[in-house]
């Protein structure tokens, strides 16, 4: 198999190719310039000898009369040693010529070129009375041979200087190829130190060409996103071990506090129920995890049917009525919208945002559901009293595992922090999308979805 080309052999060749074709095309309309400015030069030349030869030879039409004029026509030829002549009479035979082994001429009028064994020649063929066309014909020859070694001198050059363009060309291409594209070796340098444990390398988008600026941003920005991805994964995977270790802690030492002596039925039932419900809460935490993953891979496939968005948060605010009175908390619901989506997963989306409304919420205070359609968008607002949370926070909140208080991250073992980011999976399934707000006292989910057709 062929090793491919670099990118750089193509570069140097491509240059090579196109100085090539363009000195050839160069020489070649050159070469054809000089060619036709010889014939210009000849026949001017030619033009002026004839006015002369024709003056000299005026009513000649045999070899009679051409005799008394053969002194001064071999006196007028000696004077110009490249011209030669040859008469014809009206016979058609040849009456002279002034040189011997002429090359046979066209009887046409006209100028042409015209080849011997070891000359070239520009004839020109006319009648010697210009307004007879059967009178005796007069044809010079013009020795061109050093034109035609001159034309072949330049052919040769023009072949030898593509080939050396060429040549110089292909090396002076790959000099500049080389040279061009060390900003992508660079780049390629740069990918190479990139591992696992170094995401922090970057490309030096000031020092790059304009050309490949872009491409480095968007290289710089690609590491940025693994780098924040593969920080998030590492630190998922410590919550993870963080949210089991607590739980799995409790069920070893109840179950070995238990082992340590008999006991009766009543005792074993109990250390069992206890165990449950931490087996439960990792069961679900499982589940959560599992629900995330599908979420990431795409796999959430919602069903659509239409929804009235307002009898859905009234179920859950009657749900959550109970838990909002012992806390001292007034919950209330604004608006209507309807919409297409999936009942099962807005319902657990709303009811995550009112359960983590209910826990931070202080006593009377006050959490509201809002419910807006704008353009063709719904917007759905979960807003309750409180601290305020700082703007930088906010983004983080939709993280895993992910507490804007971390003193509440020790010994909690009902909520393990993917309540938000589930809701986040949900509404982006949805093709929606979900932002916090913490202002003037009040703290805002916003879920905007698109309206029912």
């Amino acid at each position: 198999m062929m090793r491919r080309l670099s990118l750089g052999s193509r570069l140097a060749l491509l240059f090579a190719a196109c100085t090539a074709a363009v000195s050839l095309t160069a020489g070649v309309l050159f070469s054809r310039a000089s060619e036709i400015h010889f014939i210009e030069l000849d026949q001017q030349l030619l033009n002026s000898r004839l006015s002369v030869l024709r003056q000299m030879l005026d009513g000649v039409h045999d070899a009679a009369s051409l005799a008394p004029r053969l002194g001064d026509l071999q006196s007028e030829l000696s004077h110009q040693a490249d011209l030669a002549v040859r008469i014809r009479g009206t016979d058609g035979q040849v009456l002279f010529d002034s040189l011997a082994g002429l090359p046979d001429s066209p009887r046409m009028p006209g100028l042409s070129t015209l080849h011997s064994t070891s000359s070239d020649y520009r004839s020109l063929c006319v009648n010697l009375d210009s307004g007879d066309p059967a009178s005796a014909q007069l044809t010079l020859f013009l020795d061109i041979t050093h034109h035609q070694h001159f034309l072949q001198r330049m052919q040769q050059l023009i072949w030898l200087t593509v080939g050396l363009s060429a040549l110089a060309t292909a090396l002076l291409g790959a000099w500049a190829a080389r040279s061009g594209l060390r900003p992508l070796r660079q780049m390629g340098e740069v990918a190479s130190k990139v591992s696992a444990r170094s995401l922090t390398t970057r490309l030096p988008e000031g020092q790059m060409p304009l050309e490949l600026e872009e491409l480095a941003q968007t290289v710089n920005a690609m590491l940025e996103r693994l780098d924040n991805a593969f920080q998030r994964l590492s630190a998922f995977s410590a919550d993870i071990a963080h949210e089991l270790r607590t739980p799995l802690s409790n069920l070893l030492t109840h179950t070995q506090v238990t082992l340590t002596r008999p006991r009766d039925l009543d005792e074993y039932r109990e250390a069992l129920h206890s165990n449950l419900e931490e087996l439960q809460w990792m069961a679900q935490l499982v589940n959560d995890m599992l629900y995330l993953a599908k979420a990431d891979h795409g796999l959430l496939m919602p069903s659509r049917q239409r929804l009235d968005l307002a009898a859905e948060a009234d179920a859950l605010i009657e749900y959550y009525a109970p838990l909002a009175e012992d806390a001292g908390v007034t919950l209330t619901r604004v608006g209507r919208a309807s919409l297409e989506g999936d009942q099962n997963m807005l319902r657990r989306a709303l009811s995550n945002l009112l359960d983590n409304a209910l826990r931070f919420t202080p006593a009377t205070g006050e959490i509201r559901v809002i419910i807006e359609v704008e353009g063709k968008q719904v917007r759905l607002l979960v807003a309750n009293t409180g601290e305020p949370i700082d703007p930088a926070l906010l983004p983080r909140l939709f993280d895993r595992f992910y507490r804007a208080d971390p003193a509440r991250r020790e010994g909690s073992s009902e909520h393990a922090g993917l309540g938000l980011a589930i809701t986040r999976s949900i509404v982006q399934a949805h093709g929606g999308a979900i932002r916090g707000e913490s202002n003037g006292g009040w703290t805002r989910f916003v879920i905007e979805l698109p309206m029912a057709g």
